[in-house]
């Protein structure tokens, strides 16, 4: 009895290891494997596989290589197609950028320096001061400054302005100053009725370039520069509200006993009228000792040399 037990329990143990079930990871060995087995689409990975291992094998089944070569060249080009996440690279500002956005605006009052804009944007209704300097504007239209009441200054020096509209700016019931320096314009618009400062000095204005009663009706005027221009005379009319006025630099040659004064009447006196330049003219000043009988001062001159065009 004793020797057979030893031989049932080899015997039972026998048959459990040669019936026992494989191990789920001896199921398959990859290097027993032959690459042609596995189709196209055909994948398989570990559950211990590293994620990033993962993820490289995702990407790269995402471009297959074909053996068609114009198939190849396609999935390579689109391999530089920008991410839809991707930032576009900066190209300037639209053409349609709100004003607000290419400009500073500070309450009532809009920066456009130096921004590289064509033309007058559009504004803000509230909009009381505009600054627009040194930019590559060409031309001022009636549109651009239609309905502003509260436009109290204008600011356009350093561009490139040829022309204004005859009205762009006598619609501006509230504009009180106005500068056009340095631009290339060769006559004065009409101006806003409560104007106090025009500064168009740097340009190419001619005496026939400004209407006769351009300054008549302004009766707040008081500082007019109208300096390094091609004026051959003093512009008429001036009302009796001017304090400064600049005119040097230019071509003026003569001048009369009306253009300050009124002979008439001995007893006019230009009270506010302080200062008057007339240096680098071709104008010698001493011989129209009548024109400054009702100035407070004579005016500015120096000796002319001559000047080049």
């Amino acid at each position: 009895m004793n020797c057979v037990c030893p031989i049932v329990f080899v015997f039972i143990f026998g048959e459990l290891v040669f019936t026992a079930p494989a191990n789920k990871e001896d199921k398959f060995l990859v290097h027993d494997l032959e690459v042609e087995s596995f189709g196209a689409g055909t994948s398989y990975e570990y559950e211990d596989e590293p994620q990033e291992i993962k993820q490289a094998k995702l990407e790269e089944k995402a471009i297959p290589t074909f053996g068609d070569a114009d198939t190849n060249h396609e999935i390579e080009h689109l391999r530089f197609i920008r991410s839809p996440t991707e930032e576009p690279e900066a190209e300037g500002p639209p053409v349609d950028m709100p004003t607000c956005l290419l400009c500073v605006c500070l309450t009532g009052s809009v920066y456009c320096d130096e921004t590289n804009i064509d033309a007058i944007p559009m504004l803000p209704k509230e909009t009381s001061y505009l600054y627009a300097r040194f930019n590559q504007i060409k031309k001022v239209t009636v549109k651009d400054f239609a309905d502003f009441p509260t436009l109290r200054r204008i600011d356009l020096t350093g561009n490139l302005i040829t022309e204004i509209e005859d009205k762009a700016f006598s619609q501006l019931p509230n504009l009180e100053h106005l500068t056009l320096s340095e631009n290339k314009l060769l006559r004065l618009p009409a101006l806003p009725p409560k104007l106090r400062t025009l500064a168009a000095q740097h340009n190419r204005i001619k005496s026939n370039g400004i209407k006769r009663n351009a300054f008549k009706n302004l009766a707040g005027l008081e500082f007019l520069y109208l300096g390094f221009n091609r004026l051959d005379k003093v512009p008429a009319n001036l009302p009796d509200t001017i304090r400064v006025l600049h005119l040097q630099h230019n071509n003026i040659s003569t001048i009369t006993d009306n253009t300050f004064c009124k002979p008439q009447d001995s007893s006019y006196i230009r009270e506010r009228l302080t200062e008057i330049r007339l240096e680098e003219n071709p104008i010698n000043l001493a011989e129209y000792p009548n024109s400054y009988i009702c100035l407070r001062r004579l005016p500015i001159g120096k000796p002319y040399f001559g000047r080049v065009y």
